[in-house]
């Protein structure tokens, strides 16, 4: 089995220089391709034991979300493994969707025993028991969509994707525009929902539009929460069109509409928020907010910390893409615009 001599002989550098250029460290870029070629011809692999002896590194990387199996937390999943395992680092992931005790679990001994360099923290909000467990660990953390102290952090403007959002059917002629989604009553990670119904809210305002009637109808972020409370809402007292504040709330509004022999958009305007993949599908206006993206960003931003310890903690906030399909229309159907 190939050693770090041997791919040193093969590359015709010093041990030294291939120990940085397969970390990632000080090397030319030439040198690095040397280097890489001949540890591929001889199969050589980086030992993480090795490395982290040399760096002070064990080369694993936590990842942390409330739930794993919905789209947006694989998608950030896929970009931060990209990047990450590019320059060698494994991911260790840890899904909080179980009891409390498991969570309890995870901050009590499961983030010390797996020895991470560094944590990212998807759409989670820690308790200050939870926060000085992080501390104590002395390591960086990136937070995705929201704020966590002394974190660096990746998000986006959810009260101004809101925003852009109701303004779009507000634009085509819109009046009478409902509000589908989570709100007060409905936990949601960093007040999500609270900030997407104030971005409605404030439009609507900004208008001079009454939200009394087709105001606001609560929906959890899924397919089948959007259908139910479409439902009801189009039967109860029909607007022009929906603000669903996901795509899969927008979706279940759509398939709501036509089980009604609703016609979207003649009948009924749908914009969501997210891009999910389902939505290209079904012709729903949204707001792409590209998690493989923000993944990628935050594994850029946690490697730049682990580099420079001391570097101040960075706040970026995302700017989402408007991608305008076939669910929104002038009121009457004059469809506006396509994707």
């Amino acid at each position: 089995m190939a050693d770090i001599a041997d791919v040193a002989r093969l590359a015709g550098v010093s041990t030294a220089t291939v120990s940085r250029a397969l970390n990632g460290k000080t090397a030319s870029a030439a040198t690095r391709e040397k280097v890489l070629a001949a540890a591929a011809e001889l199969g050589y692999v980086v030992s993480s034991n090795a490395s982290g002896l040399a760096s002070g590194r064990t080369r694993h990387i936590g990842f942390m979300v409330p739930f794993i199996d919905r789209w947006f937390f694989t998608d950030l999943l896929t970009g931060i493994e990209s990047v990450l395992l590019s320059q060698g680092y494994d991911v260790t992931l840890y899904d909080l969707q179980g009891n409390e005790s498991q969570r309890d679990q995870v901050f009590g001994s499961s983030l010390r025993r797996a020895s991470i360099d560094g944590l990212i923290a998807a759409s989670i909000e820690l308790t200050p028991d939870e926060i000085r467990a992080l501390r104590a660990l002395g390591k960086p953390v990136v937070s995705i969509g929201g704020y966590i102290e002394g974190a660096t952090a990746v998000d986006v403007d959810n009260a101004r994707m809101a925003t852009l959002a109701t303004e779009h059917l507000l634009s085509l002629g819109h009046t009478r525009i409902a509000y589908v989604g989570a709100g007060r009553t409905i936990a949601s990670a960093f007040q999500l929902g609270d900030a997407r119904y104030d971005g409605w809210l404030s439009a609507m305002r900004a208008a001079g539009l009454e939200v009394e009637g087709t105001g606001f109808w609560e929906a959890d972020f899924d397919i089948p929460s959007g259908y139910a409370a479409a439902k009801a809402l189009l039967a109860h007292d029909r607007p022009t069109a929906i603000f669903a504040a996901s795509d899969e709330i927008g979706i279940g509004c759509m398939l709501a509409a036509r089980d009604l022999g609703l016609r979207v958009p003649d009948d009924l305007s749908v914009v969501g928020i997210d891009d999910h993949k389902l939505s290209a599908f079904f012709g729903l206006t949204t707001l792409a907010q590209d998690p493989a993206g923000q993944g990628r960003l935050a594994a850029h931003l946690l490697l730049a910390q682990l580099d420079n310890p001391g570097a101040a903690p960075e706040h970026r906030t995302l700017t989402p893409r408007f991608v305008v399909r076939s669910s929104t229309a002038r009121p009457g159907g004059a469809v506006h615009g396509t994707a």
